[in-house]
């Protein structure tokens, strides 16, 4: 039972400092992309229900997983190739969100639009 608790422990920290790397990665590389990213509300939405503590850890390691997919700089189909760059990236999120969408609330979508909104107002 010790070694199940410290591997649990140990799984926690992992995931801890993964999600303050997606934090310090996300929006920066959001920002830059917002206007070839069809999907930016729905990857908005799901990156809220990462870092909302009453989502399920199982959800938030799924939406934390394709977040980093889509921050991490490499990928299936390069994202600067015009038309297709962001298609892997939306298939994964696509996919994650459709296993966890019970899980993802209204409020995560309304911040999404909100920073959205806000991020619009700004040159």
């Amino acid at each position: 039972m010790v070694t199940q608790s410290r591997t649990s422990d140990d799984a926690g920290r992992r995931f801890e400092r993964r999600e303050e790397d997606l934090r310090a990665r996300f929006l920066p590389k959001l920002k830059l992309v917002l206007a070839h990213v069809p999907f930016a509300r729905d990857l908005l939405a799901a990156y809220y229900a990462m870092l909302d503590r009453e989502t399920p850890m199982k959800v938030r390691v799924t939406l934390a997983a394709a977040l980093a997919y889509f921050v991490l700089p490499f990928d299936v189909i390069p994202d600067f190739i015009v038309g297709l760059g962001y298609t892997d990236d939306a298939a994964i999120l696509f996919a994650a969100i459709r296993m966890v969408s019970g899980a993802m609330q209204q409020r995560h979508y309304d911040a999404a639009q909100r920073w959205l909104d806000e991020a619009k107002k700004r040159p």
